[in-house]
């Protein structure tokens, strides 16, 4: 799929005549579409098969039988969650490849998601059984977000701090992975003294899911990654300053400080809310952006930035489709279906000569 697309660019792009800025509105628009027809399907497929006038008729008229449930109360806001989650994840694994000029760097692979693993496991384990057993939340949600938020900030600034001092890529790799060993030490500590209820409450948390989101929670990812978002789109100007490297992009005038700043609070809300609310999701960050760049072979972040937020909401909602296997009763874990898509890209790109990445 993804080679007979490239295909297709490529035809595109030696057609004679065609000028650059109407390929890249070409490409847009037909990532658009897909995204668009993803995320229509994600709501007409499922366990429960449903006709095309059946779901239309309840998400425009909406009525209290079985099917309006279904839709309105699962598929319509799962598939919402999935576009979030694709865009979230994909922006901050850009963001982090760009700063840490590793093509491997990404939310998982880091130990950003771990730390707001640990974030998250220090209100479920830490909270009272009373509070978890009725759910969390209101001003519990914003808490929840917030402790995601702290901890995957604090493992991305150990990460700088280490990678600043090692230039060796795959010596940063190793120590992001050993950080986000040890941090499950601590929460299987956790875990060790924490009482049955709490226990189950963060074991269920940690399978990773779309589709148990309540609309509280639902309502503060989406506030909570539209201010990342807004914040990585800001930045874009920032990253290609950085994509030379620190020393000239402050020879331009660029404050290294306050890029970084921007960068790793949009990053840490970004996955921080996205691990908060869905569990931990990998290969997402690392693998759309390697796409996006494998698909507009450009390192302007104002081209890749929107280009990988099309891409990650597709990529995220195709694997939503996929883990919902679409007649049957079954639905395999997303997360795994999520790593069987982000594996061979990974490995393609690092086998590859990677002349489209455009950065390493």
């Amino acid at each position: 799929m993804i080679s007979g697309y490239l295909k297709t660019i490529d035809k595109i792009r030696k057609s004679k005549g065609i000028s650059a800025g109407r390929e890249m509105g070409i490409i847009f628009l037909s990532l658009s579409l897909i995204l668009i027809v993803l995320f229509i399907l994600d709501i007409f497929l499922g366990s429960v098969s449903i006709s095309p006038s059946d779901v239309i008729s309840a998400i425009f008229n909406g009525s209290d039988d079985n099917l309006s449930t279904i839709i309105l109360r699962f598929r319509l806001p799962k598939a919402i969650t999935a576009l979030v989650v694709g865009i979230a994840l994909s922006i901050s694994g850009l963001q982090m490849q760009t700063v840490f000029r590793n093509p491997l760097a990404g939310p998982y692979v880091l130990g950003i998601s771990s730390g707001a693993s640990l974030g998250v496991a220090f209100v479920i384990l830490g909270l009272s059984s009373d509070l978890v057993a009725g759910g969390i939340g209101g001003l519990g949600n914003w808490i929840l977000v917030a402790a995601a938020w702290a901890g995957a900030g604090t493992v991305m600034v150990i990460i700088m701090v280490i990678s600043s001092r090692v230039k060796d890529i795959m010596t940063v790799l190793i120590l992001g992975i050993m950080i986000s060993s040890g941090i499950s030490a601590i929460v299987t500590i956790m875990q060790y003294f924490s009482n049955e209820t709490l226990l189950k409450a963060y074991v269920i948390w940690t399978m990773g899911s779309l589709g148990n989101l309540t609309s509280d929670q639902m309502s503060v990812l989406v506030i909570s990654t539209s201010g990342g978002l807004v914040l990585s789109l800001a930045s874009s100007k920032m990253l290609n300053a950085l994509l030379l490297g620190e020393n000239y992009a402050s020879s331009i005038g660029l404050n290294i400080k306050l890029a970084r700043s921007v960068i790793f609070a949009g990053t840490s809300i970004l996955a921080g809310s996205v691990t908060a609310f869905c569990g931990p999701i990998g290969f997402i960050g690392i693998a759309v952006p390697h796409l996006a760049r494998i698909i507009f072979r450009r390192s302007d972040h104002k081209i890749l930035l929107p280009g990988t937020i099309l891409l990650g909401g597709s990529v995220m909602l195709a694997s939503d489709i996929i883990s919902q296997l679409p007649g049957s009763e079954m639905i395999l874990p997303v997360n795994a279906v999520t790593s069987l898509i982000g594996i061979p890209i990974v490995i393609w790109v690092v086998l590859s000569n990677r002349k489209y990445s455009g950065l390493f």
